[in-house]
């Protein structure tokens, strides 16, 4: 009887581990290795810094390499890759489905590459160059080429004789895909609705024709969408003649939504969805820079703006307390269309043909918020310090900043992506700028022109 696999995404199990690792007792560790899945031990090697992880990869039954690096995210697999010579690494790939071999393939250093594809037998070469054919990012690279395929006019006995002649079926199997004798996709048989077929009925007669099948350039979130709508486990991927080429399951497709959702939530912060937590301190400040930088460009740029007024400020120092008020509320605004309408475009929801009714949406809203908290912030302040004149500074300019926010938030992604830039990434920094600068500059132009003059 074997022994269940344990379950080791907890810190406790990974803090045991480190104790073990600390006190010298490899063999242990080397059992409990073998004892865990792919995902958990990639899972535990990212969960260590660098020097455990080092001495865990070495510990790993060189067997389960290749599905370990099917789990690893792209900066740790690329570190553990540098600790490999290119013939273990070819024998690591050999296992691995075609869409995780170009996958790895893809990220490799030119030398690499080519030392690691002379070290595959022909037919894993041929295989990882088909892979690699495919455009990234799209259908053709997320699909993997081991499927099984039925001629129409067979009967249910002979596929089922068929089936039991092999070991096991690719990996993910639930539907088998019924072609002509071109490879061109007819329809699909579940394996449910196969095992319930009289043995004499043909594939013809069982098959299902309304197949929704995959175009081999669909973007990777394009079908990320697709399964989510349906609620599919696989689905078929053709060209442009309807040539079954392979398919996608839903594992790949989890793998997407989960990228995707890192990738928001990192470029929130600048910062790349890759990023190894326990990344070198050089390397994690030197990539980190890149966006303090540009940052303070920005914030300077601001600033400059504040400048401009300075004798304003000196005469008024009320100002300078209510200064920030402005450029924080069309801040916050902005950034909540922003996040709503990037999370539109990565969910399809978001397109040319009804853009500008969210732009024009997204006004209105702005207008009303506007109106809204500037009669608010009126009341206050007029109360707070006295002076009607000061409130209608600051409401007019609360207005102004409100309604540009509102339309700067939408406007800013939809720009970015005609512009093949990610919106996630620099759209905040973008927006915070123009709320900075339009409620700087309205509130303190505003305070010149009327309580100067």
């Amino acid at each position: 009887m074997t022994e269940p696999l344990e379950q080791p995404r907890t810190p406790d199990h990974l803090e045991t581990i480190t104790r073990a690792l600390n006190s010298g007792m490899f063999v242990h560790v080397r059992r409990m290795l073998q004892q865990m899945r792919p995902g958990d031990v990639a899972w535990l090697l990212e969960s260590s810094p660098s020097p455990s992880r080092k001495v865990l990869w070495q510990l790993i039954d060189p067997d389960d390499y290749g599905e370990i690096l099917e789990e690893l995210s792209e900066e740790v697999r690329d570190g553990i890759i540098r600790l490999m010579d290119p013939e273990k690494l070819a024998i690591a790939l050999e296992d691995m489905e075609s869409d995780d071999l170009a996958y790895v393939l893809r990220d490799l250093p030119e030398q690499l590459f080519n030392q690691v594809l002379t070290q595959m037998d022909e037919q894993d070469r041929q295989r990882a160059e088909q892979a690699l054919s495919y455009p990234e990012d799209t259908a053709g690279s997320l699909m993997n080429t081991e499927f099984i395929s039925l001629r129409p006019d067979v009967t249910i006995d002979v596929v089922l004789r068929y089936l039991r002649r092999h070991s096991e079926l690719p990996e993910g199997t639930d539907t088998l895909y019924v072609v002509d004798q071109h490879n061109r996709l007819l329809g699909d048989i579940s394996l449910a609705s196969l095992v319930v077929q009289s043995p004499t009925t043909t594939v013809v007669e069982a098959m299902d024709t309304n197949v929704e099948a995959i175009p081999l350039t669909m973007s990777e979130t394009e079908v990320a969408n697709l399964f989510e709508r349906h609620d599919w486990l696989s689905a078929p991927v053709v060209d442009d003649d309807n040539q079954l080429l392979g398919r996608i399951t839903i594992d790949d497709v989890v793998d997407i939504i989960r990228e995707e959702g890192e990738h928001s939530m990192m470029g929130m912060a600048k910062m790349d969805d890759d990023e190894d937590t326990f990344a070198p301190v050089l390397t994690s400040a030197r990539r980190r820079s890149v966006w303090l930088t540009v940052n303070l460009g920005t914030a300077l740029l601001a600033a400059s703006v504040s400048n401009m007024f300075e004798e304003t400020l000196a005469q008024l120092a009320t100002l300078a307390i209510l200064m920030t008020i402005v450029p924080s509320m069309g801040g916050i605004a902005g950034n909540q269309t922003l996040a709503l309408v990037i999370r539109g475009m990565a969910v399809g929801h978001i397109g040319d043909s009804n853009a500008r009714w969210l732009l024009a949406k997204e006004a209105m809203v702005g207008l009303l918020n506007g109106l809204l908290w500037a009669l608010m912030i009126a009341v206050v302040v007029s109360f707070w310090k006295g002076s009607w004149q000061i409130g209608l500074v600051i409401a007019a300019a609360m207005f102004i900043n409100l309604s540009v926010a509102g339309m700067a938030g939408a406007m800013i992604p939809l720009a970015m992506r005609k512009l093949n830039i990610d919106p996630a990434l620099a759209g905040s920094m973008a927006l915070t700028t123009i709320t900075d600068i339009v409620g700087l500059l309205s509130f303190l132009g505003l305070s010149t022109l009327i309580l100067l003059n």
